[in-house]
């Protein structure tokens, strides 16, 4: 069944709480509704990557963009209630990729204008709503998500950074800088 009419009242259940009801403005539903969007923006980016033939140390693109749906999906039913969490191996692969795209590409020593590629423009993307997502989390960092959790996303914006500055360069593009005129 794709509707229930359960939550026409703007309440809703989480995960295994079907006796207790939550307001869909709630911070929880918030960030919940927060993490959907940047999986489904995440799965547009996977559609993009896939005609692109790009390693990151030994790992196809297609994979690790996989790898971070699946461990968002972790996140969303910790903050639903779930026993579910992101453990320390999960946020540390996380560090070596970008650690391995940082020995790559050239220093950064500015910002730079997002949209050097198209594919660096969707990492562009997800870099700024993760810090969004990031945000909302924190906000419900006493009462539904883990120290982890939190510690992942601020690493995950951090991996969308080096991924958008890593196919610009395997693409031989030049970053610009903004003017600040």
């Amino acid at each position: 069944m794709l509707y229930t009419k359960k939550g026409d009242k703007g309440d809703t259940n989480l995960f295994h709480c079907d006796q207790q009801k939550i307001s869909k403005d709630s911070a929880i539903v918030e960030a919940l509704g927060e993490l959907d969007e940047l999986n489904s923006f995440l799965g547009l980016a996977r559609v993009e990557i896939r005609e692109v033939d790009l390693k990151v140390n030994n790992f196809q693109l297609e994979e690790i963009i996989r790898q971070v749906q699946e461990n968002l999906f972790i996140i969303q039913a910790e903050v639903a209630g779930a026993d579910k969490k992101i453990n320390d191996e999960k946020i540390e692969k996380i560090e070596q990729i970008i650690d391995w795209i940082e020995k790559e590409i050239l220093p950064i020593k500015s910002f730079f204008l997002p949209g050097a590629s198209k594919i660096g423009a969707w990492f562009d993307v997800l870099r700024s709503i993760t810090r969004r997502v990031e945000r909302r989390a924190v906000v419900i960092k006493n009462e539904a998500i883990s120290q982890n959790s939190l510690a992942y996303l601020n690493r995950l914006s951090s991996l969308f950074y080096a991924l958008a500055r890593l196919t610009a360069h395997k693409s031989g593009i030049t970053e610009e800088s903004p003017e600040y005129k």
